[in-house]
């Protein structure tokens, strides 16, 4: 991940964290006391965040030698040392607790998408996050999504047409939303219609859609879109899709599923700093 992606959201963190100083390191350790520490996972997991975490030391103090142990995108096992890091004592102090909230969170986001994308080994079927994000971190929990093994979806509302359900309430139907959509837009960028029903999707195909969400359908309502459409136009799907179900979902032989869960119900991987002089 670029430096400067980053750099706002560390800058916040540090604010929110110290707005006037580390008040209990600057008051007992002495200002020339120096120390080495490292960063050690407690549980397994697969590693994101790791140069988010050292662009924090850095903020707080450039001189600061921190090594990696391992990459962003690599899996790591209870009790391994993920990074060393050496220093000022209290500028190491300062930094910790927001180096580790991005570095466990970015973490969980990347072990949970790992764990389904496993899941659909041996399919075609690719995984893709959403827009169900944290505020103001959606940057690093896509970031953290690809280093897991799964693929972005828009980034934003800027990025590509998606019609759903309330637009469609205002606009009354897909044909006439698809064709008013690519009047507008610049050439090149994609309309894709969510469809709750097998009447909406051959709507959206005949329209010219570029692809296709399918909603909330049962397993059987997308069987049978599939054996009407695919190979037409990509095939998503997208609602309450679980770890247990997903594998059943691709083997429909839709191309894509949508989690939401990615980012926003990721547990966050324990792991911590430990000074060790």
């Amino acid at each position: 991940m670029k430096e400067d992606a980053a750099d706002t959201l560390i800058e916040a963190a540090l604010k929110e964290d110290m707005p006037h100083g580390d008040i209990t390191s600057e008051s007992i350790i002495p200002a020339d006391s120096e120390s080495e520490a490292i960063i050690l996972a407690k549980e397994e997991g697969v590693l994101a965040g790791i140069d988010v975490a050292e662009r924090v030391f850095h903020k707080i103090d450039p001189s600061i030698v921190f090594e990696k142990k391992l990459n962003d995108g690599q899996r790591f096992r209870n009790g391994q040392t993920l990074a060393t890091i050496q220093g000022q004592s209290i500028s190491l102090l300062k930094a910790e607790r927001t180096a580790l909230n991005f570095l466990q969170r970015m973490s969980g986001v990347a072990t949970t998408t790992q764990n389904f994308v496993q899941a659909l080994k041996g399919t075609k079927t690719k995984i893709l996050d959403t827009r169900k994000t944290t505020p103001g971190l959606r940057r690093l929990e896509k970031y953290a999504v690809k280093m897991g093994g799964g693929r972005n979806h828009r980034f934003s509302l800027s990025d590509m047409v998606l019609i759903k359900d309330n637009h469609l309430r205002i606009v009354g139907s897909v044909s006439q939303a698809v064709k008013s959509a690519k009047e507008k837009i610049k050439p090149g960028v994609k309309v894709e219609v969510e469809a709750t029903n097998l009447e909406d999707v051959q709507e959206a195909v005949q329209s010219g859609a570029d692809m296709i969400m399918l909603d909330n359908m049962s397993e059987g309502a997308m069987k049978e879109v599939v054996k009407k459409v695919k190979g037409k136009v990509p095939l998503e799907v997208s609602g309450k899709v679980s770890l247990r179900r997903i594998k059943k979902i691709a083997s429909l032989g839709v191309d894509f599923i949508s989690v939401g869960s990615l980012t926003h119900s990721y547990k966050s991987v324990d792991i911590s700093i430990e000074f060790l002089r």
